[in-house]
């Protein structure tokens, strides 16, 4: 794991640098009253263990991406969309009930419940997969998935439809302030080939503190607060996503590392509405591939956005694109554009389509812009090298500079 970290954070930063220029044999399930009921699963031994990763393949799931698509990012058990479920452990969910999963393993979560947590307390070693089928929770102030403990936690959705929710306010675990309905201290995979519906009418859709993976599946959050929120990163590779998002739609960032704080995606396609950001990823926001239909405040906002590939469309009231300092790395805000389609429009009044406080980089793709504002803002300097820019449906030739923050890009460089 340690080295798959570093492999993110040393290739995204010299993207950076480099611009200007399974399942137990026996287990046991046992009730306990304390409060309110609390089932404890323990398994002997976890078949789906990840001890190599490139033998995760061998889990007997089925793989819905392609060898081209799989990179350091991803291991080869997160990219498979099904569980083996053969000797997994069955739980039905339960009113009241407490579900205490402490050991590694496959665990298959059907039925309909409230004020029901499926809590994940294992060793700091263990992969726990929770495959959901059909299940749906609703509570009133806690978490419906929550992970105190694991290597990492795989959740996975079977050719059903999956809902879990909170309706009211979050209470805090001692001093764990949880505050999604999908809570987790450690890392976190959704994949499968079903749907996820995430409902939070107070707070956020899912929190991790360490990285959040999406290889697959289809999800439909609702937040009152951020939907998609990630410590050190987000890294997508497929999936779909419809998202409403009372803050940001994805959000990551870590205050005490400025190496964390990344949204990496290579696929899937997203619709997002968001009264904030749409993707801000505060070190880092990377676009190889994917489709993006986002309608926010910002749309894209990170110290690095870079934009490779993919079809972006973005309907913005304050800044499409924008490169700030989001952290105290020093690094020289900087928007990147290699490839893709990106068309932007902006609402009227002092608004800038592509903002940066630093630099701009184009060297191919087309933006299309369509303002009353301003297309292009730097502080920096704009460098263009290839691709295609249109503005209010002309083309050009240069990256146009506003002019006191606004007007059409009067100043050429």
């Amino acid at each position: 794991m340690l080295k798959k970290k570093c492999a993110i954070i040393i290739s995204l930063m010299l993207a950076m640098t480099a611009a200007v220029t399974g399942c137990s044999e026996s287990s046991s399930v046992t009730n306990t009253q304390q409060g309110s009921s609390s089932a404890v699963v323990s398994q002997a031994r976890d078949t789906g263990d990840e001890s190599a990763e490139n033998d995760d393949a061998s889990q007997g799931g089925v793989a819905v991406n392609t060898a081209s698509e799989k990179s350091e990012y991803f291991t080869e058990r997160d990219l498979l969309q099904t569980a083996d479920t053969s000797k997994a452990k069955e739980i039905t969910a339960a009113d009241g009930q407490t579900v205490d999963i402490t050991e590694a393993g496959v665990y298959v979560i059907k039925g309909s419940a409230k004020n029901c947590t499926i809590k994940v307390n294992a060793a700091s070693d263990a992969k726990v997969q929770l495959v959901l089928d059909g299940v749906s929770i609703t509570n009133d102030d806690f978490p419906a998935i929550y992970v105190v403990s694991a290597d990492k936690c795989f959740i996975t959705t079977t050719d059903s439809e999956n809902t879990l929710s909170v309706t009211g306010t979050f209470k805090a675990d001692g001093e764990t302030n949880t505050d999604a309905v999908i809570f987790s201290k450690d890392d976190l995979v959704f994949n499968g080939v079903g749907t996820l519906k995430v409902e939070s009418a107070n707070g956020n859709g899912i929190s991790c503190k360490d990285d959040v993976k999406v290889t697959g599946a289809s999800y439909e959050i609702s937040s009152a607060l951020d939907s998609i929120e990630a410590n050190d990163s987000i890294l997508i590779c497929a999936g779909s996503f419809e998202i409403n998002s009372g803050k940001d739609a994805l959000h990551s960032e870590n205050e005490d590392d400025n190496t964390q704080g990344i949204i990496y995606i290579s696929g899937g396609s997203f619709k997002i509405n968001a009264k904030s950001d749409a993707l801000q990823g505060n070190t880092a926001v990377t676009i190889d591939n994917g489709t993006f239909d986002l309608t926010a405040a910002e749309g894209i906002e990170s110290t690095y956005v870079k934009i490779n590939g993919g079809s972006v469309v973005i309907a913005s009231t304050d800044d499409a694109i924008n490169a700030g300092n989001k952290n105290k790395s020093g690094t020289t805000p900087t928007i990147e554009i290699n490839g893709g389609e990106i068309k932007i429009t902006m609402a009227q009044g002092d608004t800038d389509a592509v903002d940066s406080n630093g630099n701009i980089v184009i060297n191919g793709g087309t933006i299309d812009i369509t303002t009353s504002g301003s297309s292009f803002d730097y502080d920096g300097k704009a460098t263009y090298n290839g691709g295609t820019i249109i503005i209010n449906g002309k083309q050009v030739d240069s990256i146009p500079q506003s002019m006191m923050g606004g007007g059409r890009g009067g100043m050429m460089t």
